[in-house]
């Protein structure tokens, strides 16, 4: 119903956010990395439908390591499982992300943004990774 409100205005956006572990799935999340494989897969094919024709783009979002309070939460149990300073474990996280800093939630916000534009009307059916350069391939 959503989509047809918005293909019959001629405009409409719809952005998921997923994960990097679309990508490049993390070994301790299966499950997770399943239903968003899944997801990926239904976004393909529901942006090569004909609703782009319509004005309806519709998009995935892969966030990397954002500084939110989902990651020093993770951080902080990792530190109390590890015995490991909370810093320690920030600082070698950040060292390995090319950019070498974790992503700031305005610029996560500024890329969403960008994909919900009259500017994105060409993109569609895309996963758009932001990560920092972390994952390690081409493709």
């Amino acid at each position: 119903a959503t989509v047809d409100g918005m293909a019959a205005r001629g405009f409409g956006r719809i952005v998921n956010i997923t994960s990097s572990a679309v990508k490049a799935p993390i070994d301790i999340l299966g499950l997770s990395n399943g239903a968003r494989t899944g997801l990926t897969g239904f976004v393909a094919g529901l942006s090569r439908s004909g609703i782009a024709a319509r004005g309806v783009t519709v998009n995935n979002l892969l966030p990397g390591a954002f500084d939110t309070d989902r990651l020093k939460g993770t951080m902080q149990g990792a530190a109390e499982k590890t015995g490991r300073p909370i810093e320690v474990l920030m600082d070698a996280r950040r060292k390995t992300i090319p950019a070498q800093r974790f992503g700031q939630p305005e610029e996560f916000g500024a890329i969403c943004a960008f994909l919900c534009s009259r500017q994105a009307g060409y993109i569609t059916g895309q996963n758009v990774l932001a990560d920092g350069g972390a994952y390690p391939g081409t493709f």
